[in-house]
């Protein structure tokens, strides 16, 4: 594992505690709401948030998009559909996960990725899994993170295997 990586880690999680995370978490899904990708996005997938992280499940409430949640399967990520107060199961991770069959990920026009720290450039730092950057290598969504500014940093050491995202919301 990449040193580097480790060690922003540990500071990402650090950073996080001393956040306000529902206040951080209620703007960014204001700012996000008012983004063009999302106005235009039909079929959206987004995360269950792990404690600490940013919460986006407000968004749930839009009748007017489909929303889809991640399922590890072995190494990779599928897409579910899900609807808020459709029952979800704990996964491998202490994740939240849908129980519903994965669907083609062909569908998605927008996927919002977590995130523990992103760089200027749009790599992001997960929990070192890899099983966002396998999931997105054949995504033609947009993709974008939602994240403090306070967890923007000038580089995250990518490795060549690392997705770039294309968009960062940020208050």
């Amino acid at each position: 594992m990449n040193p580097q990586k480790k060690q922003l880690r540990s500071w990402a999680k650090e950073i996080r505690k001393n956040l306000d995370m529902q206040t951080i978490s209620k703007e960014l899904v204001l700012k996000l709401r008012n983004s063009e990708e999302y106005i235009l996005a039909k079929n959206i997938m987004l995360f269950y948030p792990k404690q600490g992280e940013v919460d986006l499940l407000e968004i749930l409430e839009d009748k007017s998009k489909s929303f889809y949640l991640p399922k590890i399967n072995g190494e990779n990520l599928l897409c579910c559909s899900y609807k808020r107060g459709d029952e979800l199961c704990e996964s491998c991770f202490k994740t939240k996960e849908p129980l519903t069959d994965s669907i083609s990920d062909k569908i998605l026009d927008l996927v919002i990725v977590p995130a523990l720290a992103v760089d200027r450039n749009g790599y992001r730092l997960g929990y070192g899994g890899g099983y966002y950057d396998r999931f997105l290598q054949n995504i033609s969504a947009m993709t974008l993170v939602c994240i403090p500014e306070n967890l923007i940093v000038d580089t995250i050491y990518p490795d060549e295997h690392d997705v770039c995202i294309k968009k960062i919301i940020t208050i």
